[in-house]
């Protein structure tokens, strides 16, 4: 088929073989290109995460509290792998997060059971893997997560616990309404890049 030019010159339509190179132009990309990049991604999201753990941005502060950036890490990571990918991955950003603040109580046993709970839902056909429902999940995480904290600050002995619960029922209500509403600005990057990594491997 001709289509005419803007010069009055007839050219031919490009064919299906060449658009599609056009509309692929990553597919040559080698394997350790490719996992070089992911690898830089993943850590990368990692270290900015870290460094936004203690810095309140305006439109990120409520109460004195911020967004759990971390957790909000570990839900995008865990929510399209299994239980005990999200596990490890929730261990080590706890760890992490224990050498940034302190490892009395751990954050690793918070994040590591956020990973393998999460790890778990993502079987279920009745989660979509969209905004809300990735508000959402990061919601109820940061709840369990808080709550499981203030249970090991309770169990040291050392602070009241009327005071401890008092103080984490406003922690838990304040992290988990700025985690889920800043969770699509953490997970939506990292899952395009993760579609696009699996898209390269499967072409590769």
């Amino acid at each position: 088929m001709k289509i005419p030019s803007l010069n009055g010159r007839r050219q031919s339509k490009p064919k299906s073989s060449e658009r599609k190179a056009y509309r692929q132009p990553n597919a040559r990309w080698h394997p350790r290109v490719v996992q070089l990049v992911d690898w830089s991604v993943t850590v990368g999201s990692v270290l900015l995460c870290l460094l936004l753990l203690p810095t309140r941005l305006p439109g990120t502060e409520l109460l004195g509290i911020g967004p759990n950036w971390l957790l909000i890490w570990v839900v995008a990571w865990s929510v399209k792998r299994s239980m005990w990918e999200g596990a490890i991955a929730g261990i080590v950003l706890g760890l992490l997060q224990d050498a940034m603040t302190s490892p009395d109580p751990t954050h690793a046993i918070t994040l590591g059971l956020v990973g393998l709970i999460t790890g778990l839902l993502q079987k279920q056909r009745f989660i979509q893997e969209d905004f809300i429902s990735i508000a959402l999940i990061v919601f109820l995480m940061a709840i369990l997560a808080e709550t499981i904290f203030g249970l090991q600050l309770s169990l040291t002995g050392d602070r009241q616990v009327e005071y401890i619960w008092a103080y984490y029922k406003r922690v838990a209500l304040a992290s988990a309404i700025l985690s889920s509403l800043w969770a699509p600005v953490v997970y939506y990057p990292l899952n395009r890049w993760w579609q696009k990594r699996k898209m390269l491997e499967q072409q590769s």
